[in-house]
């Protein structure tokens, strides 16, 4: 068992809190848009990320024990793992990509930590700002700049008589769209009988995102996008 260095200890340990906490803001912003990993997992793969950036400097750091050692070997290996992490948050539904940004965040979350492990705590610092910025502020400029989205419509089919609509525009809502409907059409011809309605949908994230959502709630049979043939910008 190896002797502790308390002349090390206090910087170490400063060095995992301050992962902590700065991974634990990224997973915070997850969290409140209600994504799947938040500030538990963000803040735990921050330190983690921290603690193997130490462990592999240790060699290097304490001259009682002159071994050695490839450091950058151990933060190569802390960024693959950090990639199957990442990659468990991403759901392909259609063609719609979901959970981009949340596996971004984790990547970010684990830089951080490495960052900390070093020592660089006014750069990871920085890092964390600059994520809070992008995400709450540049993030929500983009979507109000003219689109294609403006363009489409959404053709949803739904079983009738379970209440789907209103659940569809609740959904909606949450997500921060307004929405209109175009028209509606009974398709009594399909078993179990369905209705195919034609909404508009303005404002919040990318169109796509919605219809992903959409898609996933029970008696939605089908969501589609297509474009207004009778919108000009003309």
């Amino acid at each position: 068992m190896g002797q502790i260095d308390w002349t090390l200890f206090g910087s170490e340990a400063l060095y995992v809190l301050a992962s902590a906490v700065l991974c634990g803001s990224v997973g915070l912003e997850r969290q409140i848009h209600h994504k799947n990993a938040g500030v538990r997992t963000h803040a735990l793969v921050g330190m983690g990320a921290c603690l193997f950036t130490i462990v592999g400097m240790y060699p290097l750091l304490n001259a009682a024990h002159p071994i050695t050692w490839d450091a950058m070997r151990v933060a190569a290996q802390v960024v693959s793992g950090i990639g199957f992490l990442g990659a468990g948050v991403i759901f392909v539904n259609r063609d719609s990509v979901r959970g981009m940004t949340t596996a971004a965040g984790i990547w970010l979350s684990a830089a951080v930590g490495m960052s900390c492990g070093a020592g660089l705590l006014l750069l990871a610092l920085v890092t964390t700002v600059l994520y809070l910025i992008i995400v709450l502020g540049v993030g929500p400029l983009v979507r109000r700049l003219p689109g294609s989205d403006r363009r489409m419509l959404v053709r949803i089919c739904y079983e009738d008589q379970l209440g789907v609509l209103r659940r569809v525009l609740t959904a909606s809502t949450e997500m921060g769209f307004q929405s209109s409907v175009i028209s509606t059409r009974q398709r009594r011809e399909s078993d179990p009988p369905s209705v195919e309605v034609v909404v508009r949908f303005s404002g919040g994230l990318p169109l796509r995102d919605l219809v992903a959502e959409l898609s996933e709630i029970k008696g939605v049979q089908s969501a589609v996008i297509f474009e207004d043939s009778h919108d000009s910008d003309e």
